[in-house]
C-alpha cells in the first residue's frame, strides 16, 4: 500500500519585530540623546543612593542569620529567605558601582542553595558573608576595592576554606 503524496506549503513572513518595536519603524533602531542622558542621570542618583538601600537588606540579612543561630530547626526556611534576597543583590551591585557585593552576594547565594546541610558551619559562612558585604558598603568600596578590595575578598575566602 502506497501512502498519498504529502503537500508541503512553506510560508515566508516578513519579520517586522523592529517595527513593532516602541514604533521605531523601518529605520534604522536608536535612542534620542536626551532620553540616554534622563536615563544615565537617573541611574546616576540611584548609584548614589545605593549604599544606603543595600544597607537595609544587608541588616535583613542578619536578621535572617540571627534567626537560623536562635532557631535551627527552621534553618531550612531561613536560608532559602537569605537565598533569595542574595539573589537579588548579586544582580545590583555592579549596576550601581559595588562589584564586591556582587561577587559576595554570588558566593553567599552559592553557600545557601537548596542542597546545603543547614550545619553550623554553614551559618558561620552566612555570618562571613554578610561582614564582608557590610565592610564594603560602609567604606563605600566601589569598583574592584584595590588593596580593601582584595584583603576583604581573601579574607571571605579563608572564612569558605574554613566552614566548608
Amino acid at each position: 500500500m502506497a501512502k498519498a503524496a504529502t503537500k508541503v506549503r512553506f510560508y515566508r513572513f516578513k519579520n517586522r519585530l523592529k517595527e513593532k518595536c516602541a514604533g521605531l519603524g523601518t529605520g534604522s533602531a536608536s535612542i534620542p540623546e536626551e532620553l540616554l542622558a534622563e536615563a544615565e542621570a537617573e541611574l546616576s542618583k540611584m548609584s548614589e543612593d545605593y549604599p544606603d538601600w543595600v544597607s537595609s537588606l544587608i541588616v535583613k540579612l542578619q536578621e535572617q542569620h540571627g534567626r537560623c543561630v536562635d532557631t535551627p530547626d527552621k534553618r531550612k526556611e531561613h536560608f532559602l529567605e537569605i537565598h533569595h534576597m542574595s539573589h537579588d543583590m548579586k544582580g545590583q551591585g555592579g549596576t550601581f558601582g559595588y562589584p564586591l557585593i556582587s561577587a559576595f552576594a554570588d558566593s553567599l547565594y552559592s553557600t545557601t542553595q537548596s542542597g546545603s546541610l543547614y550545619t553550623d558551619n554553614d551559618v558561620e559562612l552566612i555570618k562571613s558573608h554578610i561582614d564582608s558585604m557590610r565592610a564594603v558598603i560602609r567604606g563605600r568600596v566601589s569598583g574592584d576595592g584595590g588593596d580593601i578590595g582584595k584583603q576583604l575578598t581573601e579574607g571571605l575566602n579563608k572564612a569558605i576554606e574554613k566552614h566548608s
